[in-house]
Order: structure tokens, then sequence, then C-alpha cells
């Protein structure tokens, strides 16, 4: 625990030298850091336990996770302030696997899931996450709003996991009471005073009475006891042979994709909140390590929390130290105060969830759904339904597709040729719009090789070259050509096209006006594709 509290100094010393915020450490920003902190423990805790039930595992496979998971990432991730911790998402991947397996088989792939995730780091993959577009964000934020909004309801329910019901009328009357003045609180507590923050004002005040006046209301320690010691070190208690390796990379596979691609989406989120981009590469770092570290220690690894990062932004955490705070109450009270932890109304935290349902979810995407092109405010409907039906991963990749297939149709339409037929006797094809694979066929019944005259010329100054497909369809054109017995001259391609370029190269006419940007084809001539010496 020194080394940890040593390697938090260092980072901090370090981070306050490179970054302004940093000198603003007064002891008013510490206080509000601590506390924010604090509010994101408490409300950690049910998450944590929830999850842990959802993967069949033992609650404090789940908190531990949240506690590792959450401390890495404030040392060492990509978005001071952001927090990691146990997630359903992932722990709905994992319940198959410890359903077949067991829980030591689960502890070898969150290993092999943080070594996946340190991978994709050091090869800089998390720059990717720049093609999300706009419409597949706004549906992500909506469609987990609703995730987070329906988790809740297992805490309006009584009775034995499995088999709950929901609750009769009165105590769901006092449960909905209590849920509305925590809110109630949170909602006016920053129009009195910013000293505490609100949600950790409402968990407080909304505890107090249920305490205070001994109210019968489900309450944290009926979900579980949170009592435990400090996590162990532990080898995952698996056979290392290729058998094993074939059971667990598939998992591996799918938990380090789904962490990464919700942590990322997390970090742009709270990156645009803050008005602060962070590092994508290193926030995949600091997950990988992160889940390789909690699998040694019994835990059931994790990922970025866009719940609980928005409280902590809207408790006013900015820095580090919040997120470091979060993760060393949630283990002090898993140490030493989970009596009182345990406590808590469980109405006081859906309370808090709700407020942030109602913070998270992107209510100007319905009143822009009007002004926005058919397709997009159709991804933004997409990505929410496929969210909230399967999970968060699959959401944003089938937004990113569809998105990626719209564009390709739209841009597959705007090839067309303006065409001059001098008096000399040549006539001019002056191409317009990206060629590719998609705009290849609109582009090839542009020309008629049979009606044209002895001289063509095509001119690609308005166009450009996108990639293999558009290189084979000039060549088969310029073989049309050949074989009617007519001039073909071929002006304004790039240098890279010239080498690329088969029959049609010598057909090139050299101008010192020729774009240089590169096709994305460049790996045809190293693969063979094109052939070599083109």
């Amino acid at each position: 625990m020194r080394t940890t509290l040593n390697a938090f100094a260092q980072n901090l010393s370090y981070t306050t030298w490179r970054n302004p915020e940093f000198t603003k450490f007064t002891p008013s920003r510490i206080k509000i850091e601590i506390l924010a902190g604090l509010t994101v423990s408490l409300a950690l805790v049910p998450e944590a336990v929830a999850f842990a039930f959802v993967a069949d595992v033992h609650p404090l496979v789940g908190l531990y996770a949240a506690f590792i998971v959450g401390l890495i990432t404030a040392i060492i991730g990509g978005r001071p302030g952001m927090i990691s911790g146990a997630t359903g998402a992932l722990a709905v991947v994992m319940v198959e696997l410890v359903a077949h397996h067991g829980v030591e088989y689960l502890f070898l792939t969150v290993v092999l899931m943080g070594l996946l995730q340190i991978l994709a780091g050091v090869c800089h993959l998390g720059k990717f996450i720049r093609l999300v577009p706009h419409p597949v964000m706004l549906g992500f934020v909506n469609g987990l709003a609703i995730v987070i909004f329906l988790a809740q309801m297992s805490q309006f329910k009584v009775g034995p996991e499995g088999a709950k019901v929901w609750m009769e009328m009165a105590p769901m009357a006092v449960m909905l009471g209590l849920v509305a003045l925590t809110m109630g609180i949170i909602w006016i507590m920053p129009k009195i005073t910013h000293i505490i923050p609100a949600p950790l004002a409402g968990i407080g005040i909304v505890a107090a009475i249920v305490i205070g006046f001994g109210i019968d209301v489900p309450r944290v320690g009926d979900l579980a006891s949170i009592k435990g010691g400090l996590p162990s070190f532990h080898i995952p208690n698996a056979p290392l042979t290729l058998e094993t390796l074939g059971i667990t990379l598939p998992y591996a596979l799918i938990l380090a994709a789904i962490g990464l691609i919700e942590s990322l989406l997390t970090l742009n989120l709270v990156g645009e909140m803050v008005g602060k981009r962070g590092g994508a590469s290193k926030e995949c770092v600091a997950q990988g390590i992160a889940n390789t570290v909690t699998g040694f220690f019994g835990g059931m690894g994790g990922c970025a929390m866009i719940g609980q990062s928005m409280i902590n932004v809207k408790s006013g955490g900015r820095t580090r130290l919040s997120a470091f705070a979060s993760a060393m109450f949630l283990l002090a009270f898993i140490l030493v105060a989970s009596g009182l932890i345990e406590q808590i109304p469980l109405a006081a935290l859906v309370g808090v969830m709700f407020m942030v349902v109602i913070g998270t979810f992107a209510w100007r995407s319905l009143m822009i759904m009007r002004k926005v092109p058919l397709m997009d405010a159709l991804v933004i409907i997409l990505v929410t339904i496929v969210t909230v039906m399967t999970d968060l991963a699959t959401a944003v990749v089938v937004g990113v597709i569809v998105s990626a297939l719209a564009y390709a149709w739209n841009n597959a339409s705007r090839i067309q040729a303006n065409i001059d037929a001098s008096i000399d006797g040549k006539k001019v094809y002056k191409i317009e719009g990206p060629l590719f694979f998609g705009s290849i066929e609109g582009f090839t019944d542009l020309f008629t090789p049979e009606d044209d005259p002895e001289l063509v010329i095509i001119d690609f100054m308005n166009s450009r070259v996108v990639d293999q497909s558009a290189l084979q369809a000039i060549e088969m054109l310029a073989s049309k050509y050949e074989a009617a017995g007519k001039s073909l001259q071929l002006r304004h391609l790039s240098h890279d096209c010239h080498r690329l370029l088969n029959r049609a190269g010598q057909l090139i006419v050299d101008a010192d006006d020729d774009p240089a940007y590169e096709i994305a084809v460049d790996y045809a001539v190293k693969t063979g594709i094109l052939g070599a010496g083109h």
C-alpha cells in the first residue's frame, strides 16, 4: 500500500509540473475532490455487489475489482477524474464462463484480457475511437441512460435471487418517497451551498432519516455483506494448456473489446463535459494493467463506468485525487466500515442514479431529430435500441458500420463528370467526386468508348482515387479504350497512382499540379495484389 501511495505522489508531482490545473490544489479543492470520491464510493458498493451477482461470483470479487481497477486507473489512466470499476457490460459476458468452467478460469481470462488491452494501447489502437460518429455517441449515452435506469428497477423488488417480485403498495410508496426526497435534495442543494457535493448530501440526509426513525426499507446490507480483508495475491488455479487457452481467449477478446470501447467512449464523454481531451492509448494501457493485476488478486475485472464518472464530475471531481479517494474509501468500507455502509438505504443510492440518468440522457437529441439527416436520426435510435437490447460494445459497432455504409452510399452517388468536347477532335471528362469501391460502377457508366473521338482525356483534378478497386476500374477503362483503338490520357493523378497503375501507367500525363495525396492501397504493392514493380 505504501508503494501505491508513493507512486500516486510521484504521479501527482509530475502532473503538477505539466498541468496548470494542479497548481490550484488548494485546501478547498482537495476537500471537493475527496468528498466527490466519497460520494462515488458509496454509489460503487451496490453496483459492484449487483454485478458480482450477475457474473455469479462472490460479492467481494466484484468489490475487489472495483477497488483495484479504480485505484490503478486513477493513478495512470488517460482521463483524470474518470471512474473505473466492475461493470454490468462485462458481467453479462462472464456469467457463461463462470457457469461452465468456474471462477478460476474467470481470473485467468481477466489476466489475458488485461494483456490484450495493454497490447492495444501499445499499438495505439485507441485512436480509432475517433471514427465513432456523433450520432452513435448520442445513441450510446441515451441507451446507457436507459440501461442505468432499468438496472435500478431491481431495487424495487424483494425476495430471493431469481424469484424476486415487486414490492407491495405501502413499501413501494415509502421507497419511492425516499427516492424522490434524495433527488429533490440533489436538485436543490447546489442552490444553497457547494460545500458538500449534492449527491453526498442526498445520501447522508436520507440515510440519517431512515436510520434515525427506523424506517423499514431495503438497505445495502440486504444485498450482501461487504465485510472482508485486503485482497491477496493469487495465481489463477487453471491448467496452462492449449485447451485452457482455447476456452479463455475468446472470452478475453470479447471482454477486452467491450472494456476498451466503453472506457474510450466514457473518456470522450467526460472530456467533452470538462472541456479537456484525454489520452486514448494511455487509457488502454491503464485499463490493461488494472485488469491484469485484478486477475491476480481475485477480482472480476472492469472498465470505465460512465454513471459513476458522471457522479464524480457533477460532484466537482476534476483530478486524479477524486478517483484515487473513491478507491481508498471503497477499501475502507470493506475493511472497517462495512457495518455502517450496510445501513445506507438503497433508495438514496437509487435517487442518485436516477439523477445520473437525467444528466446522462442527451435530451437535445430528441429536439434535433427533425433537423438532422434522416440517416443520422435512424442511427441514434438504432444505437439506443441495440444498447438496451444487447450491450454497449455491440451497439457502437453496429452504429459505426451503419454510419460507414450510409457514408459510402452517399459518396457513391456523388461521382460525376463535366464533359468538354472541343472542336479539335478531343473529349475531356473532368471527374468530380471520390472514386472508390462504391462509386466505380457510376464512374464506368460515365464513359462511352465506342462513341468517343480518337483522343479522350480523363482529368482527375477534382476527384480522388481512394482504394485498389478504383485503380482497377481505371485500368479496365483504359483497356476498353485500347481495345477500341483510341488514345486515352489520364491527367492529375497522384504520383502513388502512377506507380500502382499497370496497363494505364503509360497513358498518364505528368504535370506540376498533380495531387500529392496518398491512397489507401499502398499495401497493395507490398502484398503483391497489384504485382511487384508497378
